[in-house]
């Protein structure tokens, strides 16, 4: 079934860019739309890989003639979605897979009730910390105080979690993909070996491994 619309999103720091990369070697069918982004490249990015960099002036050119599905300002930086990427994914008879932050995701879910959207959390706030410094220091970010505000950021980003219709916890990497491409196949109608999986996922579910890592972060389930 082609069509349905996946959304992403997780704290900078959660590994969410490498769940999505691992999903889509693994699942067929997906259309990934890459974002639209006005802060510099970073590392070996690539324009049109990653992100469609752009200036402030054409973003908000782009936005002013609402071509954006979503978009957001974080951290002084715009990012959005064209709303070009759904019709580009049903005219090619898949699904489309949305890698965007908390803002842009509860936009798409207040427009797009049916999307299936799922939420990637960090197993605590000592892995947290130190994926968001990893990432701080490739943007040659060495400010504590622009740290520590990424950091209040991303908790205040994870008590978003039940806005989400399912949550997975990044602390095994395989794991962490498997039920990934469980979530993806179970919303396509995919019975066989995934339901199960799929399920313990929702958030309604409050598993274990969710409650753990909230607990972590000192939030109730």
């Amino acid at each position: 079934m082609a069509g349905i619309l996946f959304i992403i999103s997780a704290p900078s720091g959660s590994g969410k860019s490498t769940l999505v990369a691992q999903l889509r070697t693994l699942v067929e069918g997906l259309d990934f739309s890459v974002s639209y982004t006005t802060r510099a490249p970073r590392g070996s990015e690539i324009d049109g890989r990653e992100y469609h960099f752009s200036d402030r002036d054409t973003f908000e050119a782009m936005r002013s003639r609402g071509e954006f599905l979503e978009w957001a300002e974080v951290f002084g930086n715009y990012y959005g979605t064209a709303l070009a990427a759904l019709d580009h994914a049903r005219e090619a008879g898949k699904d489309l897979l949305l890698d965007i932050d908390v803002q842009g995701a509860k936009q798409i879910m207040q427009k797009l009730p049916p999307a299936v959207s799922i939420f990637i959390l960090p197993p605590s706030p000592e892995v947290l910390e130190m994926r968001l410094r990893h990432r701080s220091e490739a943007e040659h970010v060495t400010s504590e105080v622009v740290i520590e505000r990424r950091l209040q950021q991303a908790r205040n980003e994870i008590e978003q979690v039940w806005d989400y219709k399912y949550a997975l916890v990044n602390d095994v990497l395989d794991q962490a993909v498997a039920e990934l491409r469980a979530v993806v196949l179970h919303e396509r109608g995919v019975l066989d070996g995934v339901t199960t999986t799929a399920e313990s996922c929702r958030t309604t579910a409050r598993s274990p491994r969710l409650c753990a890592a909230l607990s972590m972060f000192n939030l109730p389930c």
